[in-house]
């Protein structure tokens, strides 16, 4: 990814993976960077040049296009720092550990590690976030897909991995994100990531175990 990097990988080459596959990895790629800092003005640029189609997931796709192409780092930096950040805390929390529990560093981020460690990922050294937050989470989802941490992971691998640790609580989030009041440029993100976890658990609903 970039210097937004939130896990290690020790692998220098990924395996070859399916089209649809890679697809997938790369719009978790994409949800993880820009949810882990402000898009500069490369990834804006990069943002505005995706192209959407008549599906459900295109239209978002390509009502987030058009709003990066209007946006301006400044911007966005100010929008992210309200949604995140803010003064004590930004105006969402977006760590599995509340949305599940109401509270941070609860159960699931212990979960969570315990399930790292047995796919070999590792939090970057100058990352200081709970793992459990959404950026991190998506970074991991494209890692298991791409196989950065090993041997691209099972379909069924997957499923169990989402179902645990995605499944149960980034739809409400991106949903939240899509309405915050401090959404211009996020509230496009949050519709492509709702749409997406629908997709995504539709399709594993319907995979074989």
């Amino acid at each position: 990814m970039s210097k937004q990097e939130v896990l290690m990988s020790d692998q220098t080459t990924a395996p070859e993976v399916a089209e649809e596959d890679r697809l997938r990895a790369d719009l978790y790629d994409y949800l993880g960077l820009v949810l882990s800092g402000p898009p500069d003005e490369t990834l804006l640029k990069q943002t505005a040049a995706l192209k959407g189609n008549e599906t459900e997931l295109g239209t978002a796709i390509a009502a987030l296009s058009r709003i990066a192409g209007l946006s301006k780092p400044r911007t966005v930096e100010s929008e992210f720092n309200a949604l995140f950040i803010g003064l004590g805390r930004g105006e969402l929390l977006p760590y599995a550990s509340y949305y599940l529990t109401g509270f941070l560093n609860e159960k699931p981020l212990a979960g969570l590690r315990r399930d790292m460690a047995v796919r070999g990922m590792t939090r970057a050294q100058n990352v200081y976030e709970p793992e459990d937050n959404i950026a991190s989470l998506m970074e991991m989802m494209a890692g298991l897909i791409r196989g950065r941490f090993g041997k691209p992971a099972s379909l069924t691998d997957q499923k169990t991995f989402y179902n645990k640790h995605i499944g149960p609580w980034a739809g409400h989030f991106f949903t939240d994100l899509e309405a915050a009041k401090n959404s211009v440029l996020y509230a496009s993100v949050g519709a492509v990531g709702r749409v997406f976890m629908v997709i995504e658990a539709e399709g594993f609903r319907m995979s074989a175990d």
